[in-house]
């Protein structure tokens, strides 16, 4: 069965509630839901995902917040504790989700190096 909780386990900004909603509008995706989840790799031992899912599983951890359904599997759940999602629109860098994620604290220039790729925020 599927663990619903009220408590916030991840934020997500009114912007990126919003972007996922359009997203969800414009590709007609009813009863879809955010994914988010972690991968092994990455300059921060872990590299986040998300994607747009409607294939639920008894060990995911479901929750409503702004307006959209989020979906953590039991893994990923608790190395996301705490972490932010935004959408932000960079002239420079262009449009798109960011995941911060305050238990992923390091060193941006000893453990990222320039090339970090985003999986983190090095921003700590």
């Amino acid at each position: 069965m599927l663990n619903e909780i009220e408590t916030q386990v991840i934020d997500i900004s009114p912007a990126a509630a919003e972007a996922v909603q359009n997203i969800l509008a414009e590709r007609k995706l009813e009863g879809y839901a955010l994914r988010v989840y972690v991968s092994s790799g990455g300059c921060c031992g872990v590299n986040f995902g998300m994607a747009l899912d409607n294939n639920f599983r008894d060990v995911d951890t479901t929750f409503d917040t702004n307006g959209i359904k989020l979906v953590v599997d039991n893994v990923s759940i608790d190395y996301l504790r705490g972490a932010s999602i935004d959408f932000v629109n960079d002239p420079v860098k262009g449009n798109g989700f960011v995941i911060n994620n305050p238990n992923q604290a390091h060193n941006h220039k000893s453990e990222c190096g320039d090339g970090c790729g985003g999986s983190c925020s090095c921003n700590n």
